[in-house]
């Protein structure tokens, strides 16, 4: 039996309020159709992820499943008939917010990023990003797209909006590196441009040893981690430029996903860059306190007049 769109909504809430964690505080603080748009988003992109990321198909499964997945996607958002309450609730969805289908196809794009390999291997095989335009680049279609999809829920006007939820989402994915480099590391990837390694004079076989065996990290380790943290710095301005472009009943909730994962840029810092002993995070106490400053966001920018735009 199909279930009806009110239906799939729930069942896409019900997947992003188990998997979401920083994202779900945000989708809180949103307009109820608003909240749906982006739960649906939401449960598209972690099926994809799922898809990508389980390691008990090799890598050629998994491509093959993403595709197939990818196709039966294609065919229900060109008006063709599906069962599955995600791509119901997508579809309208993106109906309703003009989200453009290649958009969409770039948030696959950036989940099967990891299934083709970097743009070249490193010593220890390491998959590796030689420069920072390279990893611009992965980290566009990883968060950047995200942003870009998210704002026009959001809705705004101001085709400034744009370059800035780019540059919020590499804010994100590079605060993500940093968090997750041991991770990383342990799975072969290795996320830290090898012009900034060689710029501070630290080698793949370094990190390595990091992960194997956390140790204090060394003057260039560490000036390395805080350059790549004064780099996501740099692009969280971008996000507070971005809060007065979007529609008013939308900012508080931006404005909780920013404080929340500058947060965590920030407790990382608090840290010293010690990453390899400990997986930072923001403590559910702190990230419902964020919730709450912003949910009293709420009354005043409800009934704040806001122009007609994209995605209002």
């Amino acid at each position: 039996m199909t279930p009806s769109v009110a239906e799939s909504y729930r069942v896409c809430r019900e997947i992003a309020r188990k998997e979401a964690k920083n994202f779900y505080y945000a989708f809180v603080a949103l307009p109820s159709h608003k909240r749906d748009a982006i739960c649906a988003v939401y449960a598209f992109m972690r099926h994809a992820d799922d898809l990508c990321d389980d390691e008990s198909l090799s890598l050629d499964q998994r491509r093959t499943n993403l595709n197939t997945w990818l196709e039966a996607w294609h065919a229900t958002s060109s008006g063709g008939p599906t069962s599955d309450p995600v791509f119901i609730a997508l579809a309208d969805a993106q109906k309703h917010f003009q989200i453009s289908s290649e958009l969409l196809d770039h948030l696959v794009e950036g989940t099967a990023m990891d299934l083709h390999g970097a743009p070249c291997t490193g010593e220890l095989q390491h998959d590796t990003y030689p420069t920072f335009d390279d990893l611009y680049r992965y980290c566009y279609l990883v968060a950047s797209v995200v942003g870009l999809v998210c704002i026009r829920i959001f809705g705004y006007t101001d085709p400034r909006a744009e370059k800035l939820a780019e540059e919020t989402g590499i804010a994100f994915q590079i605060t993500n590196i940093l968090r997750d480099v041991k991770e990383d590391l342990d799975r072969g990837r290795v996320y830290l441009p090898l012009e900034d390694l060689e710029r501070h004079a630290v080698s793949i076989a370094d990190l390595a040893a990091l992960a194997a065996s956390p140790r204090p990290l060394t003057i260039g380790e560490r000036t390395l981690f805080e350059a790549e943290g004064k780099r996501a710095e740099n692009y969280y301005k971008s996000g507070q430029a971005l809060l007065s472009l979007i529609s008013s009943d939308s900012r508080p909730a931006l404005w909780v996903l920013i404080a929340i994962y500058h947060s965590l840029l920030k407790r990382i810092e608090h840290h010293n860059y010690e990453v390899f002993d400990q997986r930072i995070s923001v403590p559910t106490h702190q990230k419902l306190w964020i919730l709450t400053r912003g949910l009293l966001q709420v009354p005043f920018n409800r009934f704040t007049p806001s122009k007609t735009g994209v995605g209002n």
